[in-house]
């Protein structure tokens, strides 16, 4: 009886080890397909203009930069499956005069914070909302090497 406890004790703890394992995979994997450089073609349903938004991934470190258009932006982010969460977000401060840059800033800055879940498809990358999974931020990843 012994024998059959231990056993099956060792069968529970292999199956949670390796579902365990196989969700690190997927999230790895994930932050692989994330890794590259983007641009920011549409915030909250609206076309960005000449000076768009950019985010470059690092699978590495889970890192992201970019720029606002305005500013640089820099922080990480976590996986989980298809959810995603950036952490503490840093933004330069150089005063920029252009109001609609800068209000495209405040409303690119907000789309990321807002962030919940993401989307890969045809080099498209979607971000959505952590309420209603409304689309906040569409970028193309840039190809060119």
């Amino acid at each position: 009886m012994k024998t059959l406890a231990t056993i099956s004790t060792l069968i529970i703890a292999l199956i949670f080890t390796s579902c365990d394992e196989t969700k690190r995979v997927i999230d790895v994997a994930g932050s692989v397909q994330l890794s590259g450089t983007y641009t920011v073609s549409t915030i909250k349903g609206n076309a960005v203009g000449a000076t768009a938004p950019t985010l470059t991934f690092s699978a590495l470190d889970k890192s992201l930069r970019g720029t606002t258009g305005c500013n640089s932006v820099f922080g990480n982010y976590t996986l989980d499956l298809y959810a995603i969460d950036f952490a503490d977000l840093a933004v330069s401060e150089k005063a920029c005069t252009d109001k609609k840059l800068m209000q495209m800033e405040r409303n690119f800055l907000d789309a990321l914070k807002e962030t919940g879940s993401y989307s890969i498809e045809n080099n498209t990358l979607m971000f959505y909302s952590k309420t209603d999974r409304s689309v906040l931020l569409t970028a193309t990843k840039n190809t060119n090497g």
